[in-house]
């Protein structure tokens, strides 16, 4: 197996990583100990070989004790199309309940005809709204961010949006007030000043869920934040206090293009590997 070993240096780190051809890291040395990382179970040997033959040309130190220790983490299988969340258009998880509990064409007919609101409004509405917000996310690929939609956590809910980039990790909650007013408080929402609804509460514990999945499987911290995206609101407000989850109209999140410095490009390939992978998230 052909593995290109390339060196990094950050936060305190001096590394020698093994990609494969497509920049894929599958396995890393740390410079100063001699530690080998093996990433993928199946590219172990060649990772193991490689990253020794890369240490013993370098002039820095490293343990003359024999070979270096070998620290395994969790690996998933390789990624099949049927476990391929990438293929995820905006709103999958909400076109997949409407196709399966979804009302028929009459009970749609007499809706209409009734003007009766019921809950398939409200999965239609949801749906429209993850289409515009993820229309806008996927503009943001120019800029060296991938994105990820409806990702499936282990209890029937899902992550509506996945940004990965060179600023991070965000995990995007988004919400479809159409021509509604929105005041954003430090843990709830309030929408046309009715009864507080736990937004912002939710959209933290949801950022923490990934952050566990993504560091179970990488050698490295991932910061996860929480992100709200409102669309077709007429009006929003935040307070001053809320600083922990960002606050966007459908139209802002292209802000989050700009921000830098927390991955490196191979660190978010590699994020971004593991997060478009369905079994990662099985028991998340």
């Amino acid at each position: 197996m052909e593995l290109q070993v390339t060196r990094w240096k950050r936060y305190g780190h001096d590394r020698l990583y093994a990609n494969l051809p497509d920049g894929t890291a599958v396995g890393w040395a740390d410079i100063t100990t001699g530690d080998i990382t093996v990433l993928r179970a199946e590219c172990r040997d060649d990772v193991i070989a490689v990253l020794t033959k890369h240490l013993q040309n370098l002039t820095e130190p490293v343990p003359p004790d024999g070979a270096p220790e070998v620290l395994d983490r969790p690996t998933l299988p390789p990624l099949t199309q049927a476990d391929d969340l990438a293929v995820n258009p905006p709103g999958q998880a909400l076109r997949d309940l409407l196709a399966e509990s979804g009302p028929g064409l009459m009970e749609r007919v007499v809706s209409r005809l009734l003007r009766r609101s019921s809950e398939w409004d409200s999965w239609r509405k949801g749906l429209a709204g993850e289409r515009r917000v993820g229309a806008e996310l996927n503009r943001l690929g120019r800029h060296g961010w991938r994105v990820l939609h409806s990702v499936p956590l282990a209890d029937k809910v899902d992550i509506d949006h996945l940004l990965i980039g060179p600023g991070g990790v965000f995990s995007i909650n988004t919400k479809h007030h159409h021509r509604r007013a929105v005041w954003v408080g430090d843990d709830s929402v309030k929408v046309d000043h009715g009864k507080p609804a736990p937004y912002a509460r939710k959209s933290r514990a949801e950022a923490k869920r990934v952050a566990r999945v993504l560091e179970r499987y990488c050698d490295f911290s991932v910061p996860v934040e929480p992100v709200l995206v409102f669309v077709g609101v007429t009006e929003l407000k935040v307070v001053a206090t809320q600083l922990d989850v960002r606050v966007y109209q459908e139209r802002q999140v292209s802000a989050l293009a700009s921000l830098s410095g927390v991955l490196a490009a191979d660190q978010v390939e590699q994020v971004y590997g593991i997060a478009r992978h369905r079994q990662a998230w099985s028991l998340a």
